[in-house]
């Protein structure tokens, strides 16, 4: 009998999940650079068209893309992914596909920049009133909850203070109220964090993150439920076009390939880095979920299995902060993260800009904050570059 790829460890999946070989029996998967496919009759068109499987377009689907999906469901432990040109794309169309006029949604406060906008200023355009709340407090939650609550939003570890929320007791508040439960896993990867056996119901990711990890190509996906997918996501995907490029599929394919390795490595360093800012005495507070003095350390404990890549520490104000990027030699100066090379960013001035002052000091993202991508640089160097630099700060 054939191996079920779902009974494969993860490193497996990552390599040899959703495999499509054509009869050429290529080794690395194939780029399909085309925007439609040709049939070989009307009758085979119209049977296509009436559900047949197979693909008619490359914004209803690809090969390669198919592939991305398939792998990507396959270590995510989901029935079904749907890809996306951006994870802004699919954060949006997670949210579309759940909500209409009239409905409410509750959001964890600490939320991306670009997501807060379009809770805050997008989704009201179209009817849809929202309550923040802290993520960390169930009861919360729970307060929150309208007769026509549809959705619950978070993210975990969010960004960019690393705050982490218990996903299996919000769920069970979510689903109390028939609500669904969407959880941004960027920062964690497939690697640490299932948000799907832990009860969510949609898992969201900005596959430019880790999943390219090396700077190249933009792309999102969306992921659960086969029923659900379909129901919420076939037709808002298949006419509002946010398509992922065939190219861009065929890119983070080979990234998922050395995710697991990467992540790994990523998330070593970042550790060894960590200590070294909690040494220092310009550092006023470092926040990793791989410390045991993170405030939800115990949630950790429970439902994520490796602390990431990314630290969030305060150097007291926009000057030192400043300081500190600006004396940096070795890592990069940039707002992206996950990548293979080390990247710090100031949330106040770049990933959090549009949020509002108040809302900003409401997560408690203060000027003096930094936010550092870990990447596979040698941990000496990366420690040394680090120190020289908060010697600056």
């Amino acid at each position: 009998m054939p191996e079920d790829p779902r009974d494969w460890e993860i490193e497996t999946r990552a390599v040899r999940g959703g495999m499509a070989r054509t009869p050429y029996g290529e080794i690395s998967e194939a780029l399909f650079l085309t925007q439609s496919f040709a049939y070989d009759s009307a009758e085979a068109a119209d049977r296509r068209f009436g559900g047949e499987p197979g693909f008619i377009y490359q914004r209803f689907g690809n090969p390669t893309t198919q592939m991305f999906e398939d792998r990507l469901a396959l270590m995510e432990g989901a029935e079904m992914c749907r890809a996306t040109a951006s994870g802004m794309a699919a954060v949006q169309a997670a949210l579309m596909g759940l909500l209409k006029a009239g409905d409410h949604l509750v959001a964890g406060r600490a939320l991306f920049g670009s997501c807060r906008w379009i809770v805050s200023n997008l989704l009201p355009r179209f009817g849809v009133e929202t309550t923040y709340v802290d993520a960390t407090d169930l009861e919360a939650w729970k307060a929150a909850v309208r007769p026509n609550t549809r959705a619950f939003l978070v993210e975990t570890p969010a960004n960019p203070l690393l705050e982490v929320t218990a996903i299996g007791a919000v769920a069970e508040i979510a689903h109390a109220a028939g609500a669904k439960l969407v959880v941004d896993n960027v920062f964690a990867t497939p690697i640490f964090q299932k948000p799907l056996a832990l009860g969510a119901d949609i898992v969201v990711y900005s596959a430019t993150k880790h999943i390219d990890g090396q700077g190249r190509v933009l792309g999102g996906a969306i992921l659960g439920a086969e029923a659900l997918m379909t129901e919420a996501y076939k037709d808002l995907l298949r006419h509002t076009g946010p398509a992922l490029s065939p190219f861009n599929s065929w890119v983070l394919l080979k990234g998922l390939e050395t995710l697991e390795l990467r992540v790994m490595r990523q998330t070593q360093n970042a550790a060894k880095i960590a200590e070294a800012m909690d040494a220092h005495g310009k550092v006023r507070r470092v926040i990793y979920p791989g410390r045991p003095d993170h405030p939800q350390a115990a949630i950790i404990a429970n439902q994520m299995t490796g602390g990431g890549n990314v630290i969030a520490f305060d150097l007291g104000d926009r000057a030192a902060a400043w300081n500190f990027l600006d004396a940096l030699q070795i890592v990069d100066i940039s707002n992206n993260l996950g990548d293979a090379k080390s990247m710090a960013t100031h949330p106040s001035t770049t990933t959090h800009r549009s949020m509002p002052e108040a809302e900003r000091l409401e997560i408690g993202l203060t000027e003096g904050w930094v936010r550092i991508s870990v990447g596979l640089e040698g941990a000496g160097d990366l420690s040394r570059d680090v120190n020289r630099a908060l010697d600056a700060a």
